[in-house]
């Protein structure tokens, strides 16, 4: 009797600890663990970041939009989107490739 108990005195323990270990790797490595959180912060910030690059460009793109409206028009402006896009050059202008 005194063998079953030390045996059954072992197990209980040993399956605790076994318990234990699952749930601390489930909580590291599992799809809700700490490397998972930290992998989706990563991911949010660079998605964050090119958030921020994509509004500054629409906002650039407005500002352009808004300086070649008939409301607001620079001539300057599309004198140079003018020259850009058909290659238009002054006879006294030097281009330096």
């Amino acid at each position: 009797m005194l063998r079953r108990r030390s045996f059954t005195g072992l197990i209980l323990p040993l399956f605790l600890i076994l318990v234990g270990a699952y749930f601390t790797f489930a909580a590291v490595q599992g799809d809700y663990g700490l490397f998972r959180r930290i992998q989706i912060e990563a991911e949010r910030a660079a998605y964050e970041a090119e958030l921020e690059a994509l509004r500054a460009e629409t906002a650039e793109i407005a500002l352009l939009t808004r300086r070649l409206s008939d409301d607001y028009l620079d001539l300057d402006l599309l004198e140079e989107q003018a020259r850009r896009r058909l290659g238009y050059l002054r006879p006294d202008e030097i281009v330096l490739p």
